[in-house]
Order: structure tokens, then sequence, then C-alpha cells
């Protein structure tokens, strides 16, 4: 009879720890609910007279394609220029490399329109440069995004690239590879997972990015994020911009769903 007891009072014991795990789950779930999938709910219903007339313009399908191009070289510019700076910074030494690093993380905290200001005084029509053609072209946002997202790009690579088992390097220059052949085939396998998560953010980064081109006013730069200001803000077309909203929105989880996978299924190769 003792032995029973003892059983039951661990299965209700065992019992109550779960209810209690499910009482903790509950509110993040319901803040979720409230605060991210009711107003998703509410936009995409919105949006449902407006999807053939707004689907089917030249204006959406062209934000679109400009939405992707910038994207994509922004990314790439990116990948570029953080790979070469990170590099420089931890394979090269020079004096205030500390304190290059040390402006790479403040880049981070800064918004996305100081870049965009900072470019009006370079190239604007009374600017330095008096570039003003260059500043109305998508060029310009381009630039102007491949400056203010490469630190998310370099500082994976400074942190992967500050493991690097120095011994390792020396092995290989020390069996006759010169820098480039380091640096390609030890350095940058090696760095690779971080290489592919900072240029993933960057990618999802720049597909969503509103302030830049906004700032910029770059001729013929309507992208998706534009698109939704414009005809929410500017025309009070609300279905019409909530179905750019939801289309935007698929865009984003779509693309980081494919890199998940990508990501998993190269993780599960090297396990």
């Amino acid at each position: 009879m003792a032995v029973e007891a003892l059983g039951a009072t661990v299965v209700v014991g065992r019992q109550r720890r779960r209810d209690g795990k499910w009482l903790w789950v509950l509110p993040p779930l319901v803040l979720i609910a409230v605060l991210v999938v009711y107003p998703l709910v509410l936009v995409a219903i919105e949006s449902i007279p407006a999807w053939g007339d707004v689907v089917g313009s030249a204006e959406f399908r062209d934000a679109l394609v400009r939405t992707v191009q910038i994207a994509v070289s922004s990314t790439i510019g990116c990948l570029i220029v953080g790979t070469f700076l990170a590099v420089v910074i931890s394979f090269v030494p020079f004096p205030g490399a500390r304190v290059v690093a040390g402006l790479v993380d403040t880049m981070l905290a800064l918004p996305s329109f100081l870049v965009a200001l900072s470019f009006t005084f370079i190239y604007g029509t009374t600017g330095i440069l008096r570039a003003g053609g260059f500043l109305t072209s998508p060029w310009a946002v381009v630039l102007a995004e491949v400056t203010f997202y490469t630190p998310f790009v370099m500082r994976p690579l400074l942190a992967a690239m500050s493991r690097l088992p120095r011994a390792q390097l020396d092995v290989a220059a020390s069996l006759g590879a010169g820098p480039w052949r380091v640096l390609r085939q030890v350095v940058l396998p090696e760095v690779r997972p971080a290489l592919v998560a900072g240029g993933s953010l960057t990618l999802l980064l720049t597909l969503n990015e509103f302030g830049i081109v906004l700032f910029l006013g770059a001729k013929g730069t309507t992208t998706l994020p534009m698109l939704v200001h414009t005809k929410g803000i500017v025309l009070f077309d609300y279905p019409g911009a909530c179905v750019i909203a939801v289309v935007q929105i698929a865009l984003s989880l779509g693309l980081y769903a494919v890199l998940r996978m990508a990501l998993g299924g190269r993780r599960a190769r090297l396990d």
C-alpha cells in the first residue's frame, strides 16, 4: 500500500509540473497573439478586396523587382566589402585596428537614415562632390545600404576569424602556401558559416529597408516598403497598402524559411 501511495504521489507531482509549465507558456503566447498575430490577421482581411487591382498593376511589379534587385545588389556588396575589411582588421597588423573594430560595433547602433543624410552632404547638389544625379539614382540607395549594413557582415566574420587557430595558418604558410591561397583554402572555409549568417541577415534587412530609400528619395527607386507608405499615408489607399504589406511579409518569411532550411541542411551534413 505504501508503494502504491508513493507511486500515486510521484504521478501527481509530475502532472502538476506539466501543468505548471503550460501556465508559464500561456502568457507569452497570448502576448504574441495580441500584439503580432491579431494585427496581421486584420491586415490580411483588409487586403482581400484589393488583391486583383494591386497585384495586376505595373507599379506593384516594378516595385517588387526593384526591391529584390536592390536587396541582392546591396547584400553582394556587403559580403565583398565586409570580407575584405574583416580580413584586413584580423590579419594585417596596423595601428588603430581595435579602434576600427570598435567603430564597427558603433555602426550597428546607429539609425540608417544617418547614412542617407551624410550622402546628401557628400553627393548632393550643394555637397562636397556635387553629384546630384548620382544621389537620385538607385545606385545611391545600394551604396548607402552597403555602407550601413556592411558591419552586419563584418561582426560575425571578425568573431569567427578571432577563433581561428594561428598554428593552422602558420602550418599552411610553412608548407609554401601564399597569403591568397591561405585565405582561399584555410580562412574562408572556416568562416563560411559566419559569412552565410551575416549575408542572410543582411539580405533580410535590405529587403525591408525603408529609411534610406525614403530619405534619399531616389527617382525610379520605389520599393515595396516605399509603396506601402505611399498608398497608406499619402494616398489613403489602405486596402492597397495592406496587399503590399502582406506580400512583403510573405516574401520575408519565405526567404527566412529558405535560409533556415539551407543552414539546417548544411548543419546536418556536418554532423
